[in-house]
């Protein structure tokens, strides 16, 4: 199973200010993190992004803020107890018409091209981001977690998590393999930009 881009949305945990610091590998983690966000951007794959406590902990870099299309602010670790899902999967509208056309409209599947593949990254591994993962299962939808665009502050705790993670079913990846899955064939016409943000 290969992710396709128009089937993706991109989810950013946590990457504070306060946070970043104590992270391993942090540098490179959030260095991955922004080229995820600017892919995304560049095939339309929509970008969201958390915040952990905000006034304690910081807010995400203003780059990688100013690539999301909406941030939530949280207290409960994981994100799908503050509503994540609700934006991913917005509720389906109500059919509209008139008496004749409404058990038409009741008797349609739901939409075939829902973006119910959703691409994590980010901190901590173990908790905010692993909550969040099980929890997005949970709703049904299908997790890939960019590992290496994902840090905690022991290398224990991040691979626990991963363990963790690919034992329930979470597609492990990292930054380069969601970019060519994304694109697919070199003839894409976002190729030579999409290659230019990896290397």
């Amino acid at each position: 199973m290969l992710l396709q881009a128009e089937l993706s949305q991109l989810v950013l945990v946590d990457f504070q200010a306060r946070l970043m610091p104590a992270m391993g590998e942090s540098e490179a983690v959030l260095a991955n993190a922004l080229r995820l966000a600017r892919m995304a951007s560049v095939l339309a794959v929509p970008v969201f992004g958390t915040e952990q406590n905000p006034s304690r902990l910081g807010e995400n870099p203003p780059e990688l803020k100013a690539l999301s299309q909406k941030t939530l602010a949280k207290m409960q670790f994981s994100a799908v107890e503050e509503g994540l899902s609700e934006w991913l999967r917005p509720p389906a509208r109500q059919p509209a018409g008139n008496a004749r056309s409404l058990p038409k409209a009741m008797q349609k599947k739901p939409e075939q091209n829902a973006r119910n593949s959703i691409v994590l990254a980010g901190c901590e591994t173990h908790v905010c981001l692993l909550q969040t993962a099980l929890q997005l299962l949970e709703d049904e939808f299908d997790v890939w977690v960019v590992t290496d665009a994902c840090s905690s502050r022991t290398v224990r705790n991040r691979d626990a998590a991963f363990d963790r993670l690919a034992g329930v079913g979470v597609e492990l990846v990292t930054t380069e393999m969601v970019a060519f899955e994304w694109l697919r064939t070199a003839e894409h016409a976002q190729f030579k930009t999409i290659q230019a943000l990896i290397k």
